[in-house]
This record gives C-alpha cells, sequence and structure tokens, in this order.
C-alpha cells in the first residue's frame, strides 16, 4: 500500500467552504482522476484518507494537509496533477509526496496566519501588537459545544507583527480605506487558538474592532521551530528521506514501474 501526501489551498471565495464540503469535493475528485483507493473495512467502506487540522470555515489557507493510501503505486506528481485539474478553481493540489516518515499530524504544532483588517490604520493596528504582546494573559470567550468557555488567547500567540496593507483591486470588497496587516504565528494548543480569538484579544487589551470582518488566510502550518519562531515544512522529512534513499532501491523501483 503507497501513501501519498497532498498540500491543498482554500483560495477566494472558496474559503467559505466547510471541511465537510471540501470532503466531499475531494472523493468525487478521486472517482474522477480513478485513482485506486485503497477502502476501509466493514459494512461502509470509505476511502482511506486521513485529513489533519483542517482551517476554520471562512478562512483561506495556503497549507491545508491530508494523506491517501493506493492499493497501486502512482507517481506523486502526476497524481497532483489528476486531482488539481478535477477539483474546482480555488481548492487547488499544490504539492505532492510519497510518505517515507511516520507522522505528518505531529509535525503541524504551528501555523502562520495573515490578517487583513480593512479601515483600521497601521498605527493603530501596531498600538494594539505593542499592548497584546506586553500582556501575561488574555482572556477570552468563545461559544463552543459545551456552552461559553474562557482561555488565555496570549500563551500560543509566538509572534505578532503589524504592517500597512496594500490596496487590492483583486479582493471580494475592494476600498481605498485604511488597512493593516497583522502577520502572526500561533502554537497548536489546547484549546485551539484561532485568528479570531487573537482580535477578540486585541479588542480586550486596546478596544481594536475593524469596522468590517478581518479577511484570514493561513499562509502555512508545520513543525515551530523554538530557536528560530519559524514554522517549517512537514513535507520536509519526506523529500530528504526520498533523497537519500538507496541508488539501487530507486532503480528497482523505476524498473518495476515501467514494466
Amino acid at each position: 500500500m503507497q501513501r501519498i501526501r497532498l498540500r491543498y489551498t482554500k483560495r477566494g471565495r472558496l474559503r467559505f467552504t466547510s471541511h465537510r464540503d471540501f470532503q466531499r469535493a475531494f472523493e468525487r475528485a478521486l472517482r474522477r482522476a480513478e485513482v485506486p483507493m485503497a477502502y476501509s473495512a466493514g459494512f461502509t467502506p470509505h476511502p482511506k484518507v486521513s485529513y489533519a487540522n483542517a482551517a476554520p470555515t471562512g478562512t483561506g489557507s495556503e497549507a491545508e494537509y491530508l494523506e491517501i493510501a493506493l492499493t497501486e503505486a502512482r507517481d506523486p506528481d502526476k497524481l497532483r496533477e489528476l486531482l488539481d485539474e478535477s477539483l474546482p478553481a480555488g481548492l487547488d493540489i499544490v504539492d505532492a509526496v510519497e510518505a517515507r516518515t511516520p507522522g505528518l499530524a505531529d509535525r503541524l504544532t504551528a501555523s502562520v496566519w495573515e490578517l487583513r483588517l480593512d479601515g483600521v490604520s497601521p498605527e493603530e493596528a501596531e498600538r494594539a501588537v505593542v499592548a497584546f504582546e506586553a500582556a501575561e494573559t488574555i482572556e477570552v470567550e468563545r461559544q463552543t459545544k459545551k456552552g461559553m468557555r474562557a482561555f488565555d488567547a496570549r500563551a500560543a500567540v509566538a509572534n505578532l507583527q503589524a504592517s500597512p496593507g496594500t490596496h487590492n483591486p483583486q479582493a471580494d470588497r475592494p476600498t481605498d480605506q485604511p488597512c493593516a496587516i497583522l502577520r502572526l504565528v500561533v502554537r497548536h494548543v489546547t484549546p485551539a487558538v484561532r485568528p479570531d480569538d487573537v482580535l477578540s484579544g486585541l479588542r480586550a487589551v486596546a478596544d481594536l474592532a475593524p469596522p468590517v470582518p478581518a479577511a484570514v488566510t493561513r499562509l502555512a502550518q508545520g513543525l515551530f521551530d523554538e530557536e528560530t519562531g519559524t514554522v517549517t515544512d512537514p513535507l520536509a522529512p519526506d523529500r530528504e528521506a526520498a533523497a537519500t534513499e538507496p541508488h539501487t532501491a530507486r532503480a528497482t523501483a523505476a524498473a518495476t514501474a515501467s514494466a
């Protein structure tokens, strides 16, 4: 059984698709592309697809990950192209590697987020960032399935920066109003701290209240490096393992595939 790990995006208006919507679209793409999927056992077999830490509905993403299991070996790059052609524009398969190391989900320990705040000046955003970083704890509340829950939104934020935003005529709501961009690195903790929780924290400590909802995009997710404060590519260990694979093993695999 071969396992392939894929990175996909949610762009433009398709960021409003729910995770369940994406699951349905992806399973249709698997059938269109005639991917030789492995199926679970039992009375209701389903394709073996493992999704990892999906972004909340309404947020865009450049770094969503999943893993599929195949009954026949396929070239990851060709498989990526077939699946990408079978999905609507905006749900794009942008990377594929063969799984050669364990624990993809364990490598997703932090995310890099970008928040576009239309109607907020860069100076106002910078003042809010300073107040946020100066606080030891920032308690926020969120409605959950078990009711309203309070938790600290400060500890999970490893880095938070503000910068001026540029006018984007291709945006869903182009505007000439002031705009600020927040870039933040958030550790994956329990309970999860989401970008809207950070916005709630900024409102609590600095009265920052954008006049329109923030446009939120996940730029990356992966293993958080405590020394550099960066988020690394979670597929890199699989590429490195493939590069160091013995030449004889690669030659045997190539001969088998061409036979």
